[in-house]
Order: C-alpha cells, then structure tokens, then sequence
C-alpha cells in the first residue's frame, strides 16, 4: 500500500472542509462503538481482565523465539506449512507463488489488517488473479478502490445513501435498498465467487503456540467459508500475534469482542489448525501459514515502542479518540490509523516515514482507557516527539520558537515581560502569525485575552 503519511495535515483539512459527511458518519459510528465497549467492560472486570492481557501479551513478546519455534513445530504437525517472510515483499511473493504452484484463478478473502499492510491484492490482481473481499465493508471499498478506514469497520466513513448508489450501478440493486436488500445484492456476487474461488486467503486474530491453531473472529460468516470451501487456505499472520496456551485463547476471545464491539464474543470464531485429514472431510486440502515479520523485531527491539505489539487490532483507540473521529483513516495514510497507527508506524515504518503521526494527538488518554492490553500510547506518542524532535524531524520553525519559550521561560524578568505584551498583542489577531499558535488558530477563534496576567492576579488573590 502506497504511504502517504507526510500529507496528513494538508487531508485532514480537506476532508473536513470539502467531506463533512465523512466527519458525521465516522463520529456516529465510533460514539456507538465506545458505548458498545463500555457497556462490555461493565459487564466484567475489565481492569483485571485487561492487566491479565497486559501480562499474557509481554511474557509472550519477551519469549517470542521460543513460542515461534513452538508454533512452527504444532503447525507443522497439523499438516500445516510454515513460510516465513521477512518484510512485505517477500510475503507477496509466498503466496503469489503458492497460487501459480496451484493454478488459482480466483480468490477469496477475510478482512485482514495484515494483507493490507503487504498490499497483497494488487499483486495477485498483476498476476492475473481475480480477488473478492467478503466482508461486506472490505467489498464496498474495494468497489470503490479504497482503502479501509478503520481497524473494525472499514467503511464506517460511508453513508447508507453513498452505499445505495454504489450498488446500484455496480450491482444493480434497488437504489432505495434498506441494509438488508444491500446485503443481499452483495450475498448473491459472493456467494457465487465462494463456490468459484481456488484459494481463501485471511489474517490472523491469535495463533496459539500450544496446539498452533490460527483462530479468526467474525460476525458475518465468510472468514468461516473462505477458510473451508477453497481447496487452499492460506493465512497471513503478524509475528506479535501469539498467544502461548489454548486457556488464553478463551480469555482473549471474549476481551478482544467486549472491546471491538462490546459482545460477549464474536458470532463466528473459527480455528484453524491444519488441512482436511480425510478425503470426505471439510475444509482445504492444503494450509499454509505465512509468518510476517515486516518491521516487527525492529520495534520489539525498540526501548518504548515494542508495547505497540501488544496491539489485538480492536480498533478501540480509534472510537475513543476525538482527533481520528474528525476525519476517519484515510487522513493518516497508511493501513494503520488513529492513536495505535501513530505509535505502531514509526516503528514499522520508520520515524522520518511515520511523521507527523506522533504529532496528531490531543494527549488526552481516551486511547489508554480503552485498550484490552493497555497499550500506553500517549507515552508512546511522547517518546516518539522526542525523538522526532532529537532528529530534526520537527519544523525549524517549531524548534526555534520551543527554544525561545525555553529561554523566556526560565527568566522570570523576561517571562513577565511576555506576558504583559503577549496579553495585548494576542488582541489583535497577531498570534495567528506565530509558529505553532498560528496552525492551531487556522481554524479556530481565538480567545479573548484576560486583562490580568496569572501572576498579577495571584499577587491580588485570585477568587
């Protein structure tokens, strides 16, 4: 997927200007989201439960040679086979040559943040593949050749009216359908490519390093028919995604649905360990497992940033956050969003790639609150600013005026002085000529500077 993160001040202000329909549906549909998870966290204790997947997730990511050694044996044991790639290129490689190996002419797929991240569509599609995306979002947008905009749901940036127009030129569906008729118009494309397809191809929710099972979870029902109508399955898995013991599986099964959705569990979750043992059995014939790396051991290795691995790509953060509800995921550009896309890219990425990711947050720690394995990412966010800032990644402009707030703040003369001619300039609309207080100002009133200074009022007694 190409990465357009530099832009990301230059979308954002398009997309709120030019899209306001994009900012009312991402806020509703993420405000029903976080309701959703808070009413599951209630129903639990959810504090427990999340420090118990804090622990579960860095003993883990503190073993993860062993637990892959581990996986790779239980797989292969299965009947499955392990592939391992180091970087995006050659996880689109793997499984380009593992469908020229069988003749597969038509794929079908889960929604998966991983195949997305190695852009592995476009490949398939240049060797002559036919691909679908079977969730009902991921094939909305790939109608419309865009990306996804959210972890959980990724066309939560489109209308029921968009959606009813796309559909009925693309499908020829009513063009007043309910969701039902749209859902239905789409069921009869799908179904037929599921029957077609060669090859299902999914992500990985968790794989368990005890029995090396891949467990999915879903709530439409096609993860569970690419996973065993297709004569090949193939999944694509992060390295971070082990768990060590089936028993954690339970617990983080039904953590990760309470904070992706606020259910119990998902509807649908699949295991997946190995192919079909007997002719007469269903499911594939073949499993393969593609292990990605593609960044990963460069941010385990990070001093602050490897907690992002801890990530179960809820999409939590992103409902809480009130900057990512202003323009949804296409402002970040790149396949990782909101709060948890500007502490996990940089490291992925790389700090002069991911920038100015680190940058666009309030700090206000609705992120934290929300996150199953309390990932701490404004702490993150910090560490990453500084380093920014350490690298010259920030505006020149910003580093001087910081350092001349530096200065005139630790000179209580000079500190004073600005203040009093602060409070009469900012009166007059100057402020908005000033590094960083301009950009916030872009768009907002300014406000009405006090008469007073703070130190004039603490001398006379604030009341």
């Amino acid at each position: 997927m190409r990465v357009e993160i530099r832009d990301y001040a230059s979308r954002s202000r398009e997309i709120i200007k030019e899209e306001p329909g994009v900012r009312e549906a991402v806020t509703g549909a993420t405000i029903a989201f976080d309701e959703k998870r808070r009413q599951g966290y209630s129903e639990i204790d959810a504090d427990a439960w999340r420090r118990w997947a804090e622990g579960v997730k860095n003993h883990t990511l503190t073993h993860l040679d062993h637990y892959l050694t581990e996986a790779e044996a239980r797989l292969e044991a299965n009947g499955a086979q392990v592939h391992w790639a180091s970087d995006a290129t050659e996880a689109r490689e793997i499984v380009t040559r593992l469908a020229k190996q069988h003749s597969v002419r038509s794929v079908v797929k889960g929604k998966s943040m991983a195949t997305e991240e190695i852009d592995l569509n476009l490949a398939l599609e240049d060797a002559g593949i036919e691909v679908f995306e079977t969730d009902l979002g991921e094939y909305i947008l790939q109608l419309l050749e865009e990306p996804p905009s959210h972890i959980l749901g990724p066309a939560i940036h489109k209308s029921l009216q968009q959606v009813q127009r796309l559909f009925a030129d693309r499908l020829g569906s009513a063009p007043d359908g309910d969701p039902d008729t749209l859902a239905e118009a789409a069921r009869l494309v799908l179904r037929d490519a599921f029957i077609r397809a060669d090859m299902g191809i999914t992500g990985g929710n968790f794989l368990v390093a005890e029995t090396g099972t891949v467990a999915l979870i879903e709530n439409e029902g096609n993860i569970r028919l690419t996973t065993s109508l297709p004569r090949v399955h193939v999944a694509v898995v992060g390295i971070e995604k082990l768990l060590p013991r089936m028993t954690d599986l339970a617990g983080f099964l039904q953590l990760t649905a309470r904070a992706a959705t606020g259910q119990p569990i998902g509807c649908f979750v699949s295991l997946v360990q190995g192919p079909a043992v007997h002719p007469d059995d269903d499911g594939p014939e073949e499993v393969h497992v593609v292990l990605v790396d593609n960044g990963r051991t460069d941010v385990l290795a990070h001093e602050h940033a490897w907690e992002a691995l801890r990530c179960v790509r809820c999409g939590a953060c992103l409902n809480a956050c009130p900057v990512y509800r202003q323009t949804g995921g296409h402002a970040y550009g790149w396949v990782y969003s909101g709060p948890i896309g500007s502490v996990l890219d940089p490291g992925l990425l790389g700090l002069h790639e991911a920038m100015p990711l680190p940058f666009a947050s309030s700090l206000c720690g609705a992120c934290t609150d929300a996150c199953p394995v309390r990932i701490p990412i404004p702490e993150l966010l910090l560490h990453w600013r500084e380093e920014a800032q350490e690298e010259g990644l920030t505006p020149w402009k910003e580093r001087a005026a910081l350092a001349g707030l530096a200065s005139v703040a630790t000179r209580p003369g000079l500190y004073r002085l600005a203040g009093r001619i602060g409070s009469r300039l900012g009166a007059t609309g100057v402020a908005r000529a000033l590094p960083m207080l301009g950009e916030w100002a872009r768009d907002r009133a300014l406000p009405k500077p006090s008469r007073q200074t703070f130190r004039q009022l603490w001398r006379e007694g604030i009341e």
